[in-house]
């Protein structure tokens, strides 16, 4: 027998153990794997991950670039404020936390202990604002707003203060140039939110947001963000697993962003909003007769475009506000007060987003769609007081009659009769109720060959398209509306409203005959915004090239060169020949010899510089008649708009008037004097900047003086600084009001009496629709919304 013990294992047991033992090899081999995967084939990454662990980023803002207008000028440039700014490294090294450093700061700021102990407190789900939401590392700021008193207390005594530091830090500041407000072209800056920061977190130079960064939320400012922001500057601090810090990993300086010249000449820019500002007064205190009440005048908006180049000189909107409220966080009071709709909403770029029915001032467009359909240049058009469509009465304002006359007296006077019976003629061509499939629909195509119904490309963000209310559109408005005017229609109201719904719930989608003549005045479902007018009438102007209007004309460098110029683009051509093109030139010149514009420039020069005009008065359904006014000379297109204004020559006549003589140096009996023109012809060259790229401004010979609303002598301004400290924040004061021109010989007559390829593309814009697609109807066509009511219009 052998003297070996049994051990007394089964087969049962020694099957388990065999199991055990390949198990626990398996779980030794995974392991082994892994730590190879860990620490051989990706031992590169992770040895950069376990370093980026211990570093920590404090950042330093780039100073952001300047605007400047086309002189030089700054628009928006930057201010040295002593910003006292707390490190929350050094106070948690203190044994209380930093209590008693921040109760002594508080001391020397003359601020609650609290306030200053809740602004360096780090924001998280639980804790509300103030709080900082940037990076632990980074110093926080705990005012903007420290005197040189106070930073003096705080450096002399820096054993009192450890982590505290008081320096002057570049803060955006929007000048008022001239005395020029620019709110919604400049636009405003605010600090970016935690998901921006977290979206470019593994992004680079421009494209990665810092939570110190501020960036462009409107206006020029958001659309040139890249150029003005400038790269912030990193620290990386080496701390341990408290996160002390222990050390420097590197340094990168900041850099100054880059400067952008626009072609807004500032001095322009002052006389253009004093004056719409004037004659929106003025309407306020002018009777209307077909309501009983004075104008209300509620906003307006006003554009002068070089006719050559598209290049905006001044774009006004009314109401305006003060952008520097923006500066350093805005407040719930003003942002309220702002957002109102008491307010009348001043955030709205109304040159640009405003949108209204243009009245008489469309139908040089209609009259290119009367000529490409075939109607002559030399045939007459009778012009009866009203005429008779579909059974409603469409009469000429004031239901005056000028017998048989030509298109260019049509124009002159403002006929809406002789456009009513060329659109109803078209309209029955093109099959009337029951429509060709291949209708001409003349008059809808010209319009979009104009552009209207589409984005122009301007740079500045959020354009809306207007609207050209062709069939596709009719269709498409009324598949999403056809249950809300059953709804109303249901309900057996009699109210204007009530009879549209009754009617638009059965056949909204046609184009009916009083669609088709409405439209051809201007009015109905017809949307354009001031922007869209500059740059037909300045197309007129320049023998038919449609250019895509634009403010910025170069991006300089921080040393004063050039880094790239935004050169003119032309997009499109005028759609009819150059003998069309001349007798609209000769039409539009008589407005203003003889027709509905004369009586308020009765007396200009006409010989020296002529002008051409056309004016619209636009009805609206529930509110008063819009004031439109759109003109050109050889140099200019300036057009002006006023919601509830009143005729357009009554509403903006004066105003227009007002802002050619600035321009050319006219007074008011019609002498010139080119000494005292503000811009007789447009700014062509960039400015000259100096070493230091502070930027040589002419002195100018002649300035504008408001108070007097005349042409007076100008000193000569010395270069503006980089940095310069500049007053407390005060609201915008009430702009200048403009005496009122000497009153013409002649009596004021009533307004008729007296009478390519679409390339809207651009990075910084949505899409545009293509020019046969139906335009989206928005919450923004309600800031100037015109009738849809079939009836007369006005010159």
């Amino acid at each position: 027998m052998s003297n070996i013990p049994e051990t007394g294992r089964t087969r049962r047991v020694t099957i388990r153990l065999v199991v055990l033992q390949i198990l626990v090899l398996s779980l030794l081999a995974t392991l082994g794997g892994r730590l190879w995967y860990l620490q051989i084939r990706n031992a590169k990454e992770y040895t950069a991950k376990a370093t980026g662990n211990h570093i920590r980023e404090v950042v330093e803002p780039a100073v952001r670039g300047e605007i400047l207008d086309a002189s030089g000028r700054i628009l928006a440039g930057n201010e040295a404020r002593l910003v006292v700014s707390v490190s929350r490294t050094s106070l948690l090294q203190q044994k209380d936390g930093g209590k008693a450093v921040l109760g002594r700061l508080a001391e020397v700021l003359g601020m609650p202990a609290k306030d200053v102990q809740e602004k360096v407190r780090l924001c998280d789900a639980k804790t509300p604002q103030p709080c900082w939401n940037g990076s632990p590392y980074q110093p926080i700021p705990v005012t903007k707003e420290a005197t040189t008193q106070q930073a003096m207390q705080i450096m002399e005594r820096r054993e009192d203060f450890p982590g505290v530091t008081a320096q002057p830090t570049a803060v955006r500041r929007y000048t008022g140039a001239e005395g020029a407000n620019m709110a919604q072209v400049l636009g405003y800056l605010s600090p970016v939110t935690d998901d921006e920061v977290s979206k470019t977190a593994d992004k680079t130079g421009l494209d990665r947001y810092l939570p110190a960064d501020q960036i462009g939320r409107a206006g020029l400012e958001s659309v040139y963000d890249r150029d003005l922001r400038g790269t912030a500057g990193i620290t990386k601090l080496e701390v341990d697993n408290l996160g002390r810090v222990i050390g420097n990993a590197g340094t990168v300086a900041p850099q100054t962003g880059n400067n952008l010249v626009t072609s807004i000449d500032a001095r322009v820019q002052k006389v253009v909003e004093d004056n719409l500002a004037q004659a929106m007064s003025d309407a306020r205190n002018t009777f209307d007769k077909v309501t009983n009440r004075n104008y209300e005048a509620d906003s307006g908006a006003a554009v002068v475009m070089d006719v050559h180049t598209g290049r905006i000189i001044a774009m006004a909107s009314a109401p305006t506000y003060d952008p520097n409220l923006w500066v350093g966080g805005i407040s719930g009071k003003d942002y309220q007060a702002l957002t109102s709709k008491d307010s009348n909403f001043p955030l709205l770029n109304r040159a640009i987003q405003g949108q209204s029915a243009p009245g008489s001032t469309f139908k040089v467009v209609s009259t290119t769609a009367a000529v490409q359909a075939g109607y002559s240049l030399d045939g007459t058009y009778p012009c009866p007081k009203a005429m008779t469509i579909g059974g409603r009465e469409f009469k000429n304002f004031e239901s005056e009659s000028f017998g048989s006359i030509s298109l260019e007296k049509a124009l002159e006077v403002s006929c809406d009769t002789v456009f009513y019976g060329l659109a109803y003629d078209q309209w029955m061509k093109d099959g009337g109720i029951k429509p060709k499939k291949d209708a001409a629909d003349w008059f809808f195509k010209t319009a979009h060959e104009f552009g209207l119904g589409a984005k122009t490309g301007i740079d500045l963000p959020s354009e809306v398209p207007g609207r050209v209310p062709d069939r596709q559109w009719k269709q498409s408005f009324y598949d999403n509306n056809k249950d809300a005017w059953c709804a109303q229609a249901q309900k057996g109201g009699n109210s204007f409203s009530d009879q549209i719904a009754k009617e638009n719930c059965v056949d909204g989608y046609q184009m009916r005959a009083g669609d088709a003549v409405n439209y051809a005045i201007g009015q109905g479902d017809t949307l354009v915004t001031p922007v869209q007018m500059a740059r037909i009438y300045s197309a007129l102007a320049n023998g038919g090239t449609f250019y895509r209007p634009t403010i910025a004309k170069a991006v300089i460098s921080p040393s004063g060169d050039l880094v790239r110029e935004i050169a003119p683009h032309a997009d499109a051509k005028f759609p009819g020949d150059q003998k069309l093109l001349s007798y609209i030139d000769q039409a539009t010149a008589g407005v203003i010899t003889s027709g509905t514009a004369a009586w308020k420039f009765n007396g200009w020069p006409q010989d020296k510089i002529a002008l051409h005009a056309k004016t619209g008065t636009a009805e609206v359904e529930g509110k008063q008649t819009t004031s439109w006014l759109d003109t050109y000379s050889k140099d200019y297109a300036v057009v002006m708009t006023i919601s509830q204004g009143g005729t357009g020559s009554g509403g903006s006549g004066d105003a227009i008037r007002r802002i050619y003589q600035a321009l050319y140096g006219v007074d008011d009996k019609g002498n010139i004097d080119n000494g005292k023109a503000l811009l007789p012809a447009p700014q062509a060259d960039l400015p000259k900047f100096n070493p230091d790229g502070t930027a040589i401004i002419k002195p100018a010979a002649y300035t504008v003086d408001p108070a007097q609303g005349s042409v007076a002598q100008a000193p000569a301004p010395a270069a503006a600084p980089a940095f310069a400290p500049a007053p407390a924040l005060t609201p915008v004061p009430a702009l200048t009001p403009v005496p009122a021109l000497a009153p013409a010989a002649a009596p004021a007559p009533s307004d008729a009496a007296a009478a390519v390829a679409w390339d809207p593309s651009a990075t910084f814009l949505d899409p545009a629709p293509p020019a046969g697609s139906p335009a989206p109807y928005t919450a923004v066509d309600t800031a100037l919304e015109p009738t849809n009511r079939q009836g007369r219009g006005r010159a």
